[in-house]
């Protein structure tokens, strides 16, 4: 139970409903057991009428009023029994409502790293699956615990008190019966544990698939690719039946000992009425149904172990993640003003994923309203450089000073509330493309979204469209070009008019001429504004006020256009090739 003690917070906070449906649950089974004493009383007056013992006048107005009781008892008690569901199990259902937005809230805050060593399936499974058994525990397990020591409790105090020895020999297989079910549950949850696994297996891979199902169909590995599920599919189907086998005895189990149970009520009781310890006949039948009354909640002893169990399993995948310290930290509780002034010193980072060092004593300076483009081959750290303006990542080495402040002392969420991002993977959601410019700010008029992608030269292509910018995208824009994904991302960081713009590689996927008009329009927006720009075209670079050049995260040239084209090094042996294949 110690994992589990993550929820009590829950159970305080919903504390008033719960002391509730237990008052409810006490109610409904109290009444609940007026039944089996009116049907008793019942077949008492009836044999005592056969017998001969009391008139036609007297049986016919105490079976009626025993009928007329029975009836009153059991729908009280079915009144009682549908509140005490409304209440116990409503809870439960509150209580996973909030523990799957906590769960969301903590993978959010969770830095990139962690998403680098977790999968989606995995991540999903957790939240779906995982607090799913944990809802079963905080509701019906909670619900069916109060049945069985309320029935129990009122029960056998009854029982005890009217025939002490029949009760022993009602009672006595409930014990093995629960015992049974117990060892049962124990096996159940080691099983159900390692069906949980697969199920997070097979989660992730399907994600993968659905993910990148153009590159498998373009390699042409579908076959494998189903074989692959498959195996992971029959693996997981065994693990499902080999659980399904031990559940298989859980109600057999049940059946028999209620069998045997009502046996010994049957020959204990008939032989106690024949020798007179019983005096009415009634009271056989009422104990058989106190007999079939109390298995289920014996039987629920096992079945509830069961659930915290396997609550217990999966509360403790869920806590692996929210203890989890994200490394991204707000050091400053007060929003902050950013104007855009940028200072890299001695900036070194290594990705402790690869520990491969993306940066190795960065140094530069960008103003507020002046354009830096920084060029490179692959793995020069271009892009490690954006992510650490953005504090995606922190530093482990060298300071980053946004308008002379440390960037860690920074209110982190006006540092991204004043920064444009356009990454190199233009990524966009399975929603309209009018929400998806708006993202970047939610309440943005049609004037501002227009404008947005005009800026953008995305307005005419999505005039094409039919149903124009709302045009439902599929997952990942999957429906639009690599050229138009990227112009919708730009647009989408245009629109909030932040103070620092960030662009990673994002014309790769556009030809030099529509390159061309968004760098324009970049520049008629960008005044007054900082802008970082990396690129592996010298074209999108020539106009910056400042270009650095990457190699092995090292800056190995500085400059402006002018001074790095007459300047032997890489800026100028790209600049020659790109010039000759006509890319300027």
């Amino acid at each position: 139970m110690k994992e589990l003690k993550h929820i009590n917070k829950y159970f305080y906070k919903y504390r008033y409903r719960l002391l509730l449906g237990v008052l409810i649950t006490i109610a409904a089974k109290i009444f609940a057991l007026f039944t089996p004493r009116f049907i008793g009383k019942a077949i008492t007056t009836i044999s005592n009428a056969i017998n001969g013992d009391i008139s036609n006048e007297v049986f016919k107005t105490e079976l009626t009023t025993n009928i007329l009781y029975l009836v009153g008892a059991a729908v009280i008690a079915g009144v009682f029994t549908f509140l005490m569901r409304q209440t116990i199990i409503n809870v439960s259902r509150y209580i996973e409502y909030d523990l799957k937005n906590e769960v969301y809230q903590q993978y959010q805050n969770l830095s990139l790293n962690f998403y680098k060593a977790n999968r989606t399936g995995d991540l999903m499974n957790r939240i779906s699956e995982d607090v799913g058994k944990v809802r079963m525990y905080a509701g019906p397990a909670i619900m069916y615990t109060i049945n069985t020591v309320t029935l129990f409790i009122v029960a056998l105090i009854y029982m005890l008190s009217v025939a002490p020895k029949l009760t022993l020999y009602t009672v006595m297989p409930l014990p093995i019966l629960s015992f049974i079910i117990y060892k049962l549950s124990s096996i159940i949850n080691k099983r159900s544990r390692i069906v949980q696994e697969y199920l997070s297996h097979l989660s992730t891979y399907t994600q993968e698939s659905f993910s990148g199902i153009s590159v498998i169909k373009s390699y042409g590995i579908e076959q494998e690719n189903y074989d692959e599920f498959n195996a992971l599919s029959e693996e997981s189907k065994q693990k499902q039946i080999d659980l399904t086998k031990v559940q298989a005895l859980f109600f057999p189990s049940m059946i028999l000992l209620i069998g045997i149970s009502n046996i010994l009520v049957a020959y204990v009781g008939g032989m106690q009425y024949i020798n007179g310890e019983i005096k009415e006949i009634g009271t056989i039948a009422e104990f058989l149904i106190y007999v079939n009354m109390l298995t289920w909640p014996v039987a629920t002893v096992g079945w509830v172990t069961n659930l915290v169990q396997q609550a217990e399993a999966s509360q403790k995948r869920i806590n692996e993640f929210l203890e989890e310290e994200p490394e991204i930290k707000n050091n400053n509780p007060t929003p902050s003003e950013i104007t855009g002034n940028i200072d890299f010193r001695k900036v070194t980072y290594i990705y402790p994923d690869t520990n491969i060092k993306a940066l190795d004593d960065v140094n530069f300076t960008i103003k507020k309203g002046e354009t830096l483009a920084i060029l490179g081959k692959t793995g020069s750290g271009k892009s490690t450089i954006l992510d650490l303006i953005g504090r995606l990542y922190d530093v482990q080495e060298g300071t980053i000073k946004i308008d002379g402040v440390a960037i860690d002392q920074i209110h982190l969420k006006s540092l991204r509330k004043n920064i444009g991002y356009v990454p190199q993977d233009a990524f966009l959601f399975s929603d309209t493309i009018e929400n998806n410019i708006k993202f970047g700010k939610e309440d943005a008029t049609n004037e501002e979204i227009v404008n947005a992608a005009k800026y953008a030269d995305v307005h005419k292509n999505i005039q094409k469209f039919n149903k124009g910018y709302q045009t439902k995208l599929g997952e990942r824009g999957i429906t639009l070009s690599g050229g138009q994904k990227q112009r919708i991302s730009i647009a989408r960081a245009i629109i909030k008019a932040p103070e620092i713009m960030l662009f990673d590689d994002c014309l790769s996927a556009v030809d030099t001429e529509t390159e061309e008009k968004i760098l324009m329009s970049l520049r008629k927006i960008s005044q007054g504004k900082t802008t970082v720009i990396v690129s592996h075209r010298v074209s999108s670079a020539k106009d910056a006020d400042k270009i650095i050049v990457l190699e092995d995260g090292k800056i190995i040239q500085n400059g402006t256009h002018e001074s790095l084209v007459n300047s032997d090094g890489y800026y100028k042996e790209l600049y020659l090739k790109q010039l000759s294949t006509k890319e300027l």
